[in-house]
């Protein structure tokens, strides 16, 4: 057994921000690999988004705000591993299909390392660029002890404690006002 990353969907958000959004359950990685040829400032509306602040499901290849730490068995790891080295070859044009495994496990061993953390912890990630490189942080997302008993049940707006916030990281304010209404 191994832990990791696993697609959820708290509320509907994910479908309205993300051209497209991952289905809750799929194995995902942080997928930065997604944006390497692309300049994040010419990048807007849902695609700035997913980059912003996107893991990749690897079922749909699809986009998700949050995943949890999960238990993967030795076949759901290999199932994971060849549906992202086929997507890293068909899709990001790895030369080869050995090229695209190299690439997959890389990215697989790294997800894996973000799940340090007991099954069911929730993990967030926010990517920028920094000095012209990409830099990820994550955090992890425990609830209150005096709120409610798992994530499922918290209101859409909801207190949590984080851990590995950047204190110096501004503060994004999204309008909600305008998402729905236009490609935000």
């Amino acid at each position: 057994m191994t832990r990791l990353p696993r697609t959820i969907r708290l509320d509907a958000s994910d479908t309205v921000i993300f051209d497209q959004a991952a289905e809750p359950g799929e194995w995902a990685v942080p997928g930065g690999f997604s944006f390497w040829d692309e300049d994040p400032a010419q990048m807007s509306g849902k695609r700035r988004q997913a980059f912003r602040g996107g893991f990749l499901g690897l079922g749909s290849f699809g986009w998700a705000t949050l995943v949890e730490v999960a238990e993967a068995n030795a076949a759901e790891r290999d199932a994971a591993l060849a549906a992202l080295a086929a997507h890293i070859h068909l899709v990001h044009g790895a030369p080869d299909e050995a090229a695209a495994r190299a690439a997959a496990e890389e990215e697989l061993a790294f997800a894996e390392q973000l799940c340090d953390h007991p099954p069911g912890t929730v993990l967030a990630l926010t990517r920028s660029i920094e000095g012209g490189e990409q830099r990820e942080r994550f955090r992890t997302l425990h609830l209150r002890a005096e709120q409610h008993r798992s994530f499922e049940s918290l209101p859409v707006f909801a207190s949590v404690e984080t851990h590995g916030e950047d204190e110096d990281e501004p503060i994004l304010r999204p309008d909600l006002t305008k998402i729905g209404k236009r490609d935000a």
